[in-house]
């Protein structure tokens, strides 16, 4: 079922001009705005990957992936029942998160027709105590009822590899491995690694050698100079 979230982002880029829920032969667009296809992806990318493919066949067209940074978790007695507590979420989304999805989405970014758009939102979650159709559950499992936007506060368009390359630290050595992608960026290697395979695959780097199990990998995209 299409969460607030959804609909609120849908009538957030389709404004007072453009359409929702447009029929594209065997698609339904979320919006239609001068002439460009909007698309909302709260779940993974992977999961529209041909849809987009297909579609930049013959229009442009513009994925818009929100990013949870702050939830506040509104717990309800009951489905549609009476409000008992409100707490923030510990979790918390950051920028580098696009490449979770960014790994099941390289064949289709980047192209010439597309533009991903990344928003870092606040949102708050409506819950209410359940188990769903889980075979195992726990005493204070939870069904979500709905997500509403509260905030959007940062957006970050990437068109092309240079544009994704911005994310990666300077002052990178050459060659360079995970360890000083990871080091660079203050996380975890796994999530270097992540950022590696896509770059790799977008071409923005190539490998050129190993030092010990790391792969050493030399960029291929320049930044672009500052004005």
């Amino acid at each position: 079922m299409e969460t607030s979230l959804h609909q609120e982002l849908k009538s957030l880029y389709a404004g007072d001009s453009g359409e929702t829920e447009v029929r594209l032969g065997d698609y339904r667009i979320d919006a239609v705005v001068k002439g460009e296809l909007v698309e909302i992806q709260h779940g993974g990318l992977g999961a529209i990957r041909d849809k987009i493919r297909n579609l930049l066949e013959s229009h442009k067209v513009r994925v818009v992936k929100p990013i949870v940074a702050r939830k506040l978790l509104v717990k309800r007695e009951s489905q549609g029942g009476k409000i008992v507590s409100r707490r923030k979420s510990p979790k918390r989304g950051t920028l580098l998160d696009i490449f979770d999805d960014l790994v099941h989405f390289t064949r289709v970014f980047p192209h010439r027709r597309l533009t991903l758009e990344v928003l870092m939102v606040d949102i708050e979650e409506f819950r209410y105590p359940g188990h769903g159709r889980r075979r195992r559950w726990r005493q204070n499992d939870h069904q979500r009822e709905d997500q509403h936007l509260v905030e959007v506060h940062e957006k970050h368009v990437f068109r092309t590899v240079r544009d994704l390359w911005q994310l990666a630290p300077t002052g990178l050595p050459r060659p360079f491995h995970t360890g000083h992608l990871a080091e660079g960026l203050g996380v975890e290697r796994w999530i270097a690694q992540r950022m590696a395979y896509c770059f790799r695959e977008m071409q923005a780097v190539r490998q050129v050698g190993k030092q010990g199990n790391a792969l050493l990998y030399e960029p291929v995209v320049r930044r672009r100079r500052s004005a």
